[in-house]
């Protein structure tokens, strides 16, 4: 018995032993059974990002990271418009000598000047006529530009008569400009020209725009169970940093990509959201270039008198024509004007000033689809206060984001506003919510019945032009699909906005972005049979400052013009 107990006890101690051992061999390499478990769930998830990857549309693959954006090749069709949309927008490039030059080099507000033609001399102005003011624009040193390309406004008005209209500036490329005006009205008009910015800050607008179109960020939430990771996305990433979850659009195309988390699949994306914004985007002394009360929407002041009194239209029309101190060739034409605070629109029928009862008969029966931006969302919030029994449906949808939705039974009135497909810079939106213009119109009936607002501008501001335009197209062809089934639709686009500017707002969301994006707006819709309002000369021919969402006084003026097409008399 003692001899068994011996050899038991020997044993024990074997066991006991080996067993701290296998403790401290587990203790000792803990670090790396870690590191193991957690490569086989990186290489499960990464398993299941290629099978989701694999099931994705095929869409453009990214380009690099040089490159302005990312695209199908476009058709030669499409290329060639394009060229020409590009050709019709081109801004004066500034001479070699004149990129690096500096603050004093630049045009000032304060040193220019304008004079109403002809100079010193007497004349009669009558309704009917064309006023041409000449602009002279001189350097912080007091000497002419030798040059064009700076961004100017003008503007003819009257604050007794409640009357103003937006005028054309023409670029002589010799540092000199006209601008020429309608006279639309009898009695006091004044004349009044805006530097919005020198050419110098213009091609530093125009380089940020090329070289920066990452300069807002965007970002989208992903989360399965309690893992969640946040992510950076935009319309083109490089390829060559971090897989990327392909979103493109598989009926329009359009490209939308965000870096792929690295515990997730890209199937777990909830919201997308605007960035923070990019600062330093200047360099050297360029922002001298962008100062508030300096050059930055500041107003150049007349030589001599800034204002003429119209006499009456003659009754002579020949007379009239010899009278214009402009040929018919130059001769212009404004969308409408203000007299007594309301607009007049010139051509496309005459124009209703609608109130609470009216503007409800006018609706009554109808369906009014709103897509695109808050300036477009507007136009939801001011009918949804004018018709008394519109009552919005509670459809639980984030503050200023949407989609958003008003019903009136009594007079089976609906209206309903949906944001536009990426880009788009609200704080956050759900990402099943994001739906492309384009792809909206064709799931439509269209009709009779049937009312559509489009305003798709602002959140372009910071990509090349060639986004814009691809865009547009996209939404071009669902507009004259939805036109030949359903001819009774009527569609109407609002252009861009003026609005206010300092030094930052002016490198993300300047009027010179906007002005390009309306002019190829406006280009690629013409012949088309949609209604424009037109928003640009609406808030630059109005005595209010300017504002991204206007005020509610222009804000009615858009909705009459839109019900007197929707209730002509």
């Amino acid at each position: 018995m003692d001899t068994m107990w011996r050899s038991l006890s020997r044993y024990i101690c074997i066991f006991f032993l080996l067993a701290l051992a296998g403790l401290f061999f587990l203790f000792s390499n803990i670090n790396i059974l870690e590191k193991l478990n957690c490569q086989a769930v990186s290489m499960f998830y990464q398993h299941q990002s290629n099978i989701h990857s694999a099931l994705l549309p095929e869409g453009p693959s990214p380009l690099d990271h040089n490159q302005s954006y990312c695209s199908q090749e476009p058709s030669p069709e499409e290329a060639l418009e394009e060229r020409d949309l590009l050709e019709s927008i081109a801004w004066p490039q500034p001479q070699p000598h004149s990129v690096n030059v500096s603050l004093n080099q630049s045009s000032d507000p304060a040193h220019s000047l304008f004079v109403i033609l002809p100079a010193g001399g007497r004349r009669e102005w009558h309704v009917g006529n064309q006023l041409e003011a000449l602009v002279h624009m001189h350097d912080f040193q007091g000497r002419p530009k030798s040059y064009g390309g700076d961004f100017l406004l003008a503007r003819l008005h009257s604050s007794t008569l409640g009357a103003g209209v937006a005028g054309q500036v023409l670029d002589h490329r010799n540092g000199t400009y006209s601008a020429i005006f309608p006279l639309l009205w009898q009695g006091s008009a004044q004349v009044e020209v805006t530097l919005v910015h020198p050419s110098e800050a213009v091609h530093v607008l125009r380089r940020i725009r090329e070289e920066r179109p990452d300069r807002i960020p965007f970002q989208s939430l992903f989360r399965s169970g309690k893992l969640s990771q946040t992510t950076v996305c935009n319309l083109c990433l490089p390829t060559n940093q971090k897989p990327l979850c392909n979103y493109t659009d598989p009926h329009t195309g359009e490209p939308w990509y965000c870096y792929k988390p690295k515990q997730l699949s890209c199937d777990t994306r909830i919201n997308h959201a605007r960035g923070p914004y990019v600062n330093h985007l200047l360099v050297n002394k360029e922002a001298l270039l962008f100062q508030s009360g300096v050059n930055i929407k500041v107003p150049i002041h007349p030589s001599g008198s800034d204002s003429v009194i119209v006499l009456p239209e003659k009754k002579d029309k020949a007379d009239v024509e010899r009278s214009s101190m402009k040929t018919e060739s130059t001769r212009i034409t404004p969308s409408g004007y203000y007299f007594q605070g309301s607009w007049r629109a010139l051509g496309g029928g005459v124009m209703r000033q609608f109130n609470i009862s009216s503007a409800t008969q006018c609706l009554k029966g109808k369906v009014v689809y709103m897509y695109g931006d808050s300036t477009v969302r507007q136009w939801f919030e001011y009918l949804n206060t004018l018709v008394p029994d519109l009552k919005e449906f509670n459809l639980y949808s984030p503050k200023n984001v949407g989609p958003f939705m008003a019903v009136d039974s009594t007079h089976n009135i609906l209206l309903k506003y949906r944001c536009h497909g990426p880009p788009i810079r609200f704080n956050t939106v759900i990402a099943s919510e994001m739906r492309y213009v384009a792809n909206e119109l064709d799931g439509l009936t269209g009709g009779s019945n049937t009312v559509v607002f489009i305003s798709i501008w602002s959140h372009f501001s910071t990509f090349p032009v060639q986004v814009y335009i691809r865009r547009l197209r996209h939404i071009r062809r669902a507009v004259v699909r939805l036109l030949d089934r359903a001819s009774g639709t009527l569609v109407v686009l609002r252009s861009a906005n003026l609005q206010a500017l300092d030094p930052k707002v002016s490198l993300y969301n300047s009027d010179w972005f906007s002005v390009q994006l309306d002019g190829v707006l406006r280009a690629m819709f013409k012949g088309l049979d949609v209604v424009l309002i037109d928003a640009w000369e609406m808030t630059l021919a109005h005595h209010l400052p300017h504002a991204l969402h206007p005020p509610p006084i222009i804000i009615k003026n858009m909705i009459d013009i839109i019900l007197s097409q929707v209730c002509p008399e």
